[in-house]
Parts: C-alpha cells; structure tokens; sequence
C-alpha cells in the first residue's frame, strides 16, 4: 500500500513559500469531496509515491485523520528547476470500476532482433484498461520472447492481463509490436566539380580585374 499524508492549505498561503519550504500545493477532488480541497504534501514524499504508483495504481491519500482511495491524476513540474509544483488527486470509489490508462512493459528478448533479422517496432505504448481499484496494476507486461521470425507480431488479444482488468476501446486484431526489416539508410554524396569551381573562381577575378 503506497500511502502519502497531506494537510489542508488556505488560498491565502504563499505558494512560492510553501515550494521553498520543501513541499508541494495540490488538490483532491472526486468520490467523497462535494467539491476540491486544497491540500498540501511534502516533495520527498510525492516523489516516492509517484515512483512506485504512476498514474494507474492507488495511492491513500491521509486527509484530517481519514484515508480516502486516490489516484495521482497529473502533476505540474517547473521546466527550470525539474521540481513539481503541484499535483492533482482523484478520489476513487473502492467498490467501483476505474478507468485508466497503463502503460505496457516489454520484457525479454526477441531472438529475431539478436540474429538482426529484424528490428523491433512497438505501435501501442499504454492501453486504456477498467478494474476495481485493488486492482490496478502500474504495468501490463509483453513478453517479446514470442517474437522469433520477421514479421512476427504481438496483438492486444495476446495481451495477458491481470485477474479483474480488462480492456477498454481495444480491437482484438491491433498490433502491439512486430519485428519488421531494418532499412539501410544509403546517404548519396554528391560528387563535387572542382574544374568548374576553379573557372567559376576564375571568372570573379577577371570581372574584378575590368
């Protein structure tokens, strides 16, 4: 269980103040809240949840003494410094169904791309998926192993899924990843000519000559 301890700000709070102070404004809002509650959570602590967690796991969120189920919904981070700034939770209902996106893992090894048979092109990255909360996973796995020959290819329906998640909005027959051929890239280098540098060279002296 990832669990991450927040307390309550007023508008009034100096964000600026709070970010140097080593924590981080955010809002929660959804199952359980009549409307978003301004909160705050210490940096250290965002970042060691939200590795584990991502965008697809649960995370308890410790509000005035209370747990309440939550998924960290997106965070703002400052292009100069690579901090978080703020960050976005959603309440989630422990007994109803979430809809998320997870991204896919690709382990092992593909045989066809050790014999350079071939390179490996991955077409879906994440895939929309629908669970109870205790279910979510951070990550589905696909296994390249599979992947011997050319053209070989993986589908969403060799996806294998946890117990309780299915798919959301996915054909049976899209393509996951696939070993396709490697193109050589032939760079055409264009011969140069130098007689005619040298006559072009030529030429501007004697017009600068007249």
């Amino acid at each position: 269980m990832i669990t991450l301890n927040a307390h309550n700000r007023t508008t009034t709070e100096s964000l600026p103040a709070m970010r140097i102070a080593g924590n981080i404004p955010a809002v929660v809002y959804g199952s359980g809240f009549t409307s978003p509650v301004s909160i705050t959570i210490a940096r250290e602590d965002f970042k060691k949840a939200w590795k584990p967690a991502g965008q697809s796991t649960a995370v308890t969120l410790v509000l005035n003494g209370k747990s309440h189920q939550t998924l960290i919904h997106e965070f703002q981070i400052d292009p100069g410094t690579d901090m978080v700034i703020h960050a976005d939770f959603v309440a989630i209902d422990a007994h109803h169904a979430v809809t998320v996106h997870t991204e896919l893992e690709f382990v092992g090894e593909s045989d066809a791309v050790k014999s350079s048979l071939g390179t490996l092109e991955k077409m879906i990255h994440s895939v929309e998926i629908e669970c109870l909360p205790k279910d979510l996973p951070k990550s589905i796995p696909v296994d390249i192993s599979v992947l011997v020959n050319l053209h070989d290819q993986i589908h969403i329906s060799d996806l294998v899924l946890p117990h309780g998640v299915v798919l959301k909005d996915h054909k049976p027959e899209e393509v996951v990843a696939a070993i396709v051929s490697i193109k050589e890239e032939v760079e055409e280098v264009t011969a140069i000519d130098f007689d005619s540098i040298e006559v072009e060279k030529k030429g501007k002296k004697e017009e600068e000559a007249e």
